[in-house]
């Protein structure tokens, strides 16, 4: 526990300033919205999700049930975030999720299933329901909380990260892809949807939804440069790197440098990132030691062709990219120089490579 330090009243003072100056610039009000007034407001894209900064639509079978019968058993329903905007409409800031699950059973798309206290409702659609309670849940009110429409888009991406990383239900991915918003986050998004890309590095459809892919991208460009620096925590790593990036960077020469890595990959590396043909996913530790050993192998002899490719399935690959050896300077370093070493392995003396 830190030492409590003496705090004089000029510090005080200077606290009680931020505090009012900060608190002046979130004004909100609370709003009840019916359910069938909120979804036909939805429908009609006058509460609509941001594109900026959102997640995407992740929820399974069974969180949607689950929450459909909460609200037929009448259950409280945690409070949603809005934001009113210039143009009259709201923005759903933490709410998304539960609006396109009650839109999708209004809808006659969900079919309940696997209910653990309605069991006589399972395989029911929305017009099933008997006519008293269904009316009973188009008249259940949502509270809303509404940001006023002079909120700045910095504050509304930080209630959404504030909401997102006080549970457990968002990916860091997710989390950095709405709270650093701009041509930085804007191009690593761009390099998400390059097509070779897509082709050596296969995500599965889950972990696509939760941007896995931009987890990649990102973790390939913090390590490639900064890989010496990491300690321990690869979340905090990652933030740091983007926010020391993000207003300065050279977009035509990375986006070379991770275009020639792709290739290389895509030319030499038989399966891509993944440890087989019929693979579904990328490792990480897997993907961090290839491309960022790749790229730094490139830097130094650009026109690579490397000796032998055996090395893909010695016993020391397979011990530098397991997932228990991911997360200190030791390993990561030595996983990435690992790679570069095989590549440039007869090429020059390999006496002149150290890696642990």
């Amino acid at each position: 526990m830190a030492a409590k330090k003496i705090i004089s009243e000029e510090q005080k003072a200077t606290a009680e300033e931020q505090i009012r100056a900060l608190r002046k610039e979130i004004d909100y009000n609370t709003r009840d919205y019916s359910i069938d007034f909120l979804i036909q407001q939805f429908r009609e894209n006058e509460f609509y999700i941001p594109d900026e900064y959102q997640r995407q639509y992740i929820w399974n079978n069974a969180d949607k049930n689950r929450f459909v019968e909460s609200i037929l058993l009448g259950l409280p329903i945690p409070l949603m975030f809005f934001s009113d905007t210039e143009d009259g409409r709201c923005e759903i800031i933490d709410g998304a999720q539960r609006t396109q699950a009650m839109e999708e059973f209004m809808s006659g798309d969900l079919i309940l299933s696997d209910l653990k206290k309605l069991t006589s409702l399972n395989g029911f659609s929305y017009k099933d329901i008997p006519a008293y309670f269904r009316k009973k849940f188009d008249k259940t009110n949502m509270r809303i909380i509404v940001l006023s429409d002079d909120t700045t888009l910095e504050i509304r991406q930080e209630i959404f990260n504030r909401i997102n990383t006080t549970g457990r239900e968002a990916k860091p991915s997710e989390i950095r892809r709405g709270s650093f918003r701009g041509p930085f986050m804007d191009f690593l998004m761009e390099c998400t949807k390059d097509d070779v890309f897509k082709d050596v590095c296969p995500i599965s459809e889950t972990m696509e939804k939760r941007y896995e892919q931009l987890e990649l991208v990102i973790r390939f460009f913090a390590f490639l440069d900064h890989y010496q620096e990491f300690t321990h925590r690869v979340d905090s790593f990652l933030d740091g790197y983007i926010e020391n990036t993000k207003s300065f960077f050279d977009k035509a020469a990375i986006k070379t440098e991770f275009d020639k890595m792709l290739q290389f990959v895509k030319t030499y590396f038989p399966y891509g990132f993944a440890k087989s043909e019929r693979a579904k996913s990328t490792p990480r530790v897997r993907f961090e030691a290839i491309s960022v050993g790749v790229a730094l192998a490139l830097r130094e002899k650009p026109d690579l062709v490397p000796v032998s490719m055996d090395w893909l399935n010695s016993d020391d690959f397979k011990r530098h990219t397991t997932t228990h050896a991911s997360n200190s300077l030791a390993r990561v370093s030595g996983r990435i120089l690992y790679v570069k070493e095989q590549l440039l392995r007869g090429l020059y003396n390999a006496g002149n490579f150290r890696y642990v």
